[in-house]
């Protein structure tokens, strides 16, 4: 007979490893199923994010940025350098090691938690009396039976029609965090969040890159006023960005040297153009990760891009089946993925989870941050909402010009006749960390006056948050 758990989680990125200490701290029997393999062949939980994404990205940006720190800027605090050299390989390996601590801690949590592991991939087999059968194949293949199923199996990059990733010149977020010498031309397709963030580690470390996107305007999901700001911050870098492109063939070529790639694109004017790289990074967005679920099997519905189809609490077309994270509809951040994770196994419990999609932050890790929730002032002048907004930049802040980093600014939008926040923009120092503050204000309805009346420490960089509120009266005391 099956071994049988209430509770079997399908994945162990954020939304499902969540979702599976969350259920058994109610109370339940539960499982969890994750393939991902270490360079050992190992079980690595954590997916996408852990793996390939978040966290090894995060790791290599800070080793970039204390390259480019002691290359540009120790100077400046009397810290003089000679022979200034970057070692790629050990860089990699701390990176390396940076995930497997994160593998390593989610396993702990299971453990601890008292989660069952299978190392596999999960698919449904079929249904049965008390839920559903599901196939786990791994080192030797089984079946495990669910009164509950949550899928969390994620999402995967989208390769360009005819341009495959070979993970060797043509790379996705996977390959991009593996790239073993630093280029000397390093292409990007698309200026997402991925893009940028890798080719601001690859830019660091001596790369020249070029970004190629197809949208008129840069970063159109960000508040007009901040995205230029980041434009012109990326582009004083060296980065150069290249809006309202069509992009063509694209060719791997082999040369004398090293293995490259050529891309044929026509730029905003209708000039056909070409670009030669060592290595091109494509980041068009992800597409959900249903391959090898088997669906079928019991007749759950997906969405014509793949996705799994669920109504607002997480829910699918089959009773105990669940869904969270990038396999399903709404944005696709870890974060969001684990609250839905958290939500789906409260509400199996039979309490009321909880998920705000409009007080979901949005943070891209460049230099500088950018971050930001709720609404941008484009989409408040769409909707016809009267606003009031107020700024307030960093070169007017104490701890921005001690830290010596001074670009950007803080940005409020409240409403009109309420002065209830309704959306905080940040492009500049620590970003990712200071709009948590305006996440709680949002959750809790404040008023930008709540947040000016707020004593904040002297000097922090969380007093342009407080300053930028109070823009909002046309009351700021520091600029």
């Amino acid at each position: 007979m099956s071994k049988q758990f209430d509770v079997v989680v399908i994945g162990a990125g954020p939304g499902g490893y969540i979702a599976a200490i969350r259920a058994a701290q109610l109370g339940f029997n539960v499982a969890c199923v994750d393939e991902w393999k270490n360079g050992k062949g190992g079980p690595a939980p954590g997916g996408t994010c852990t793996n390939v994404g978040c966290i090894p990205s995060k790791a290599l940006l800070q080793s970039s940025e204390n390259f480019d720190q002691a290359g540009h800027h120790f100077a400046d605090h009397g810290i003089n350098i000679q022979g200034l050299d970057m070692d790629v390989g050990r860089m990699l390996a701390r990176k390396d090691q940076v995930v497997k601590q994160n593998n390593d801690g989610i396993l702990f949590l299971f453990k601890k938690n008292k989660v069952t592991f299978f190392h596999g991939r999960a698919s449904f087999a079929a249904k049965s009396d008390t839920g559903y059968e599901l196939k786990v194949s791994g080192a030797a293949e089984e079946t495990i039976g669910a009164k509950h199923v949550i899928v969390a199996t994620g999402s995967s990059a989208r390769a360009l029609p005819g341009a495959p990733f070979d993970e060797e010149s043509i790379l996705s977020n996977d390959g991009a965090l593996r790239i073993g010498d630093v280029p000397k031309k390093l292409g990007l397709i698309g200026s997402g969040v991925i893009g940028l963030e890798m080719g601001s580690v690859w830019r660091r470390l001596g790369a020249q890159v070029t970004v190629l996107e197809a949208l008129p305007t840069f970063l159109g999901a960000v508040d007009e006023q901040i995205a230029k700001e980041a434009h012109k911050a990326f582009t004083k870098q060296g980065l150069k960005i290249e809006l309202g492109v069509k992009v063509g063939e694209i060719k791997k070529s082999t040369g004398s040297g090293q293995a490259g790639v050529s891309v044929a694109w026509t730029n905003a004017k209708g000039e056909a153009q070409t670009l030669e790289v060592d290595k091109l990074i494509v980041s068009i967005g992800r597409v959900p990760n249903t391959i090898g679920l088997n669906p079928e099997a019991v007749g759950l519905k997906l969405d014509e891009r793949g996705a799994i189809l669920v109504d607002d609490e997480c829910k699918t077309n089959l009773a105990n089946v669940w869904a969270v994270g990038d396999v399903v509809r709404g944005p696709m951040l870890a974060h969001k993925a684990e609250e839905e994770g958290v939500a789906v196994a409260e509400r199996i419990a039979g309490q009321h989870g909880h998920v705000n999609f409009n007080t979901i932050p949005w943070v891209i890790y460049t230099s500088p941050e950018i971050a930001w929730v709720g609404q941008t002032e484009q989409q408040l002048k769409a909707a016809g909402v009267k606003y009031k907004a107020g700024t307030f930049p960093f070169m007017a802040n104490g701890r921005a010009r001690a830290l010596g980093d001074t670009t950007g600014m803080v940005k409020f939008l409240a409403d009109a006749a309420t002065d209830e926040i309704l959306g905080v923009h940040i492009v500049g120092p620590m970003a990712s960390e200071l709009i948590s503050e305006a996440v709680v204000a949002m959750e809790f309805r404040a008023s930008s006056e709540d947040i000016a009346r707020i004593c904040h420490a002297h000097p922090s960089l969380s007093e342009a948050t407080k300053e930028a509120a109070l823009a909002v009266d046309k009351r700021t005391l520091n600029f």
